[in-house]
Parts: C-alpha cells; structure tokens; sequence
C-alpha cells in the first residue's frame, strides 16, 4: 500500500480548513459555542448553596439562641425568611415550599449551653431536593459544631481535638470541581460534531464519492478531514481553559504541557469516534442521532457529577471504557491537585489504547466505506 502523500493531505486539509471557516455559522460554533458552553454549565452544573430559604422557630428567646441564628446567616448559605414560636408553623413553611431549611431552638438551650450541657438543636430539610438538602445540611451541622466550640468549649471528649479541612478545595466550591470537568465535555462534543457531521454531510450531498475518483487514498481523506478539527479542538482546549483561569478563577496547579498532551490524545480519540460514527450514518440527521446516543451515556458514566465510585458494580466496569472518565480524572487532578504526567501516567496510558484502538477501527472501517 502505498504511503499517503503529504502534499495530497496537506491540499485536504486547506480544503477542509476553508470549507470549515467560511461559514459564520461553523466558526460560531467552533469558536464562541465552547466558550459560551462552559461559562454556562460554569454557573448553572452548581451544588453550592447560597441563600437557602431557612425557617427559624426560637422557643429559647435569648441572647445565645440569637447569635445562633445569626451564626447561620454570616455564612451566606441560609436567609431566614421566617420565623415563629410554634412548630406548626416551621412544618407549613417546609411543606408549602416557602423554606428549604428549618431551625427549631428549644426551650432551655442558652441554660445548657451555660451549664456545659448537651445543647439540642433540630435542623429540618427539605429532602425533595435530595444535593441540596445533603449539602445544606452538612453545612448546617458546621455552624452549630463550630458554634458550640466557641460558646462551650469542645464538644468532643476531652483530649479529641477534631480540626478538619479540605483538601485541594479548601472552600468546597463546586465550580472547581465542575468547570474542569466541562473541559471534557465541551472538547468531546466538538470533536464529534465537526468529524461527525461532516463527513456525513459530504456523503448526503454526493461530494464523498466526487473526492474518491480524485487521487486521494482513503487514508489521505481521513487525515484531512481529522487534521483541521485536531486544530480547532487545540484552540477551544486554549479559549475553554483560559476562560476556566481568569473568569472562574479555577487553579491551574499542575505543568501546562501535561494538559496538553492529555487534550491531544483526547481529541484524537474524539476524532475517531466521530469518523466511526460516520461510517455507520447515512445522512447528517443519522449522525446526529448516533453522536446522541454516545455523548448522553459517555457523560453520565465519566463521573461528571456523581462519582463512579458510587455507581453499581457493573456500571463501574463499563466506565473503565469511557474515555471521558479517565481525562476528567487527568484534567482535574491537573488543575486542583497539581499533578503530572509521572503521577497520572496509567491514566495517560489508558487514554493512549484507547485512542490507538478507536484510531485503527475508525480507519478500517472508513476504507471499507469509501473504497
């Protein structure tokens, strides 16, 4: 067979990087919808809890149970938009969806707290909204702890100093967790629109078969079409990260290059998936169908919200084969932990099968096609 001629990719790929920038619709969406993308998944993919409708019942009426009250508010996670001496009404409030939170204050607290006593607070959350109420409720379990300690010494047994702190993202912020993650998501759905469609769309306006009676090989055509969205999927991974940096002000702890090269490998593995999926799609509306019915499981199964440690046995298996799992681990041990390739290297090389492999069943199955 014979070798593919660079100067017959390099014409490919001119024609493929016209064709591709000519329409302001596609560089739209190469160049401004990854950017809008993350910047909107930055904001609304957030488990952070901010002014969460709290209702108070205080049956102490002291001064301590005010500053408890008070301790809430000064974190920023709970408003209290209400507050009463009977219980019934704390029920009503979370019932009707007026509050999300209820603090109940029993008679007599401010005297325990006095007497170095157990001091009983209830918190009630609203469980319908089951990651808001979990993370309502451990930082709600913070400030009464925290409380406690200031106004009654320890609440621990003596001798138990209990300092705990978070590491890597000391302020538990979702968004450094989130954003990085969208890299991913954002990089893979490019890589499969652009490949994807593409090809599909050359072979719907009958173009494919007015290319294969030229002296391209099918490798040659391959290498075009997959060289100029290589490009394109490198300058998103700068514009998405730069985003990720200034405007949410997500640490890049780990080398740049490390980044990288974790991103180029990514991308290929991307485009080979997209040239799969247009081998076994007709038109661009079969394409786009089949691209859907990757990218939803791929990103469910990558650990994108919910950690794959939590999932069933059988569903942790299968997300050894996601591709999107092992780069989010990459990219965001790179960005928060500092890693490199020496501490990510099985990573790296899960990563590197599985873009060879896509590679190899993408170019056998495109010469088949084609030819």
């Amino acid at each position: 067979m014979n070798r593919p001629s660079a100067r017959h990719v390099l014409e490919m790929v001119r024609k493929e990087r016209r064709q591709l920038l000519r329409d302001p619709r596609t560089r739209l969406i190469m160049f401004v919808a990854p950017v809008v993308q993350l910047v909107m998944f930055g904001y609304a993919v957030n488990t952070d809890i901010r002014d969460t409708a709290t209702f108070v019942v205080d049956r102490d009426l002291t001064a301590e149970s005010r500053r408890l009250v008070e301790a809430f508010e000064a974190t920023g996670r709970f408003e209290v938009v209400g507050a009463s001496l009977r219980p019934g009404d704390l029920a009503g409030a979370l019932d009707s969806g007026k509050a999300t939170v209820g603090i109940q204050i029993p008679p007599g607290f401010a005297a325990d707290l006095g007497a170095a006593r157990p001091a009983r607070v209830q918190i009630l959350i609203d469980g319908t909204q089951s990651n808001t109420a979990t993370v309502a409720l451990g930082s709600a379990r913070r400030v009464v702890e925290s409380f406690a300690r200031e106004r009654a010494g320890t609440p621990f047994p003596p001798g138990v100093d209990l300092r705990a702190r978070a590491w890597y993202n000391p302020g538990l912020e979702s968004r450094m967790y989130n954003v990085p993650a969208v890299i991913g998501i954002v990089l893979l759905l490019m890589c499969l629109l652009l490949t994807a469609l593409a090809v599909a769309r050359e072979r719907e306006v009958g173009t494919l078969e007015q290319l294969m009676v030229t002296p391209l090989t099918p490798t040659e055509l391959m290498l075009g079409k997959t060289i100029p969205v290589a490009v394109v999927g490198m300058i998103d991974l700068v514009l998405v990260t730069a985003v990720a940096i200034y405007w949410f002000e997500v640490p890049l702890r780990g080398p740049l290059i490390a980044l990288l090269l974790a991103a180029l490998i990514y991308i290929l593995a991307g485009l080979a998936l997209g040239l799969l999926i247009s081998t076994v799609s007709r038109t661009q509306q079969e394409a786009f169908m089949t691209m859907f019915l990757f990218i939803l499981p791929a990103v469910i199964l990558a650990g994108f919200l919910y950690p794959v440690e939590t999932m069933p046995a059988f569903f942790r298996w299968i997300a050894m084969l996601d591709p999107v799992r092992h780069f989010l681990v990459i990219v965001r041990a790179i960005f928060l932990k500092g890693s490199g390739i020496v501490e990510l290297w099985p990573e790296y090389a899960i990563l590197v099968a599985m873009a060879a492999a896509a590679l190899a069943a993408a170019v056998t199955r495109f010469r088949k096609t084609v030819a």
